[in-house]
């Protein structure tokens, strides 16, 4: 008997985006991702599954130009709209909450002109952010990017492997007291490990 055709994908949800942003992750930190698929209900290969039609959706030519209106019709509405001045420009950064992290939102940073800057996680306003001193404190998942350079200042940005990824490089303290030299690597904004190199 021959199987059942498979059912056209539906539209691209919030949930899916969460995945797209999980399996990026899944590289440096497979627990904590296999954690949060199991907080949502869903199975690997629904995350490789969203993972594809996302890379799909991005190779598109009729999708380049629309890369805002394309989170608009995932996540809906943003949450907030703040004007940005980066240089003589002036920007917008669009925040949207994500379930799987209610103290995050992702934010989308528009060019004068529309085109998506930036797209990655930072800390909702009103959520307390972390306390950073230490490299103990430097846990996967534990901080953003602009968390990290502040409490770490001056940190110097470095280029990722990979669109969705950033680094850092600064010194912070070990437990002892003794400050190291460290490189840190996020993806889509969000600590995934970091390395003493000096």
């Amino acid at each position: 008997m021959p199987s059942a055709a498979k059912p056209p994908a539906g539209p691209f949800t919030p949930l899916d985006l969460q995945l797209v942003l999980l399996r990026r992750m899944a590289d440096h930190n497979p627990e904590l991702v296999a954690d949060a698929r199991r907080e949502l209900g869903v199975s690997i290969t629904d995350m490789r599954e969203a993972n594809k039609r996302w890379q799909a959706m991005l190779r598109s030519p009729r999708s380049r130009p629309a890369a805002a209106s394309r989170y608009r019709s995932i996540l809906g509405a943003p949450e907030s709209v703040t004007p940005r001045t980066i240089g003589d420009l002036e920007c917008e950064a669009l925040r949207w909450p994500l379930p799987l992290w209610p103290d995050l939102r992702f934010e989308v940073m528009l060019a004068p002109n529309g085109a998506v800057w930036n797209e990655w996680l930072v800390r909702a306003p009103d959520a307390p952010g972390p306390e950073l001193r230490t490299l103990a404190d430097l846990t996967p998942w534990s901080c953003t990017v602009d968390e990290a350079a502040r409490a770490f200042a001056p940190a110097r940005p470095l280029e990722g492997t990979a669109p969705t990824r950033f680094g850092l490089s600064f010194t912070a303290p070990d437990e002892e007291g003794v400050r190291r030299e460290c490189v840190a690597e996020f993806t889509w904004g969000l600590l995934q490990r970091v390395a003493v190199t000096g």
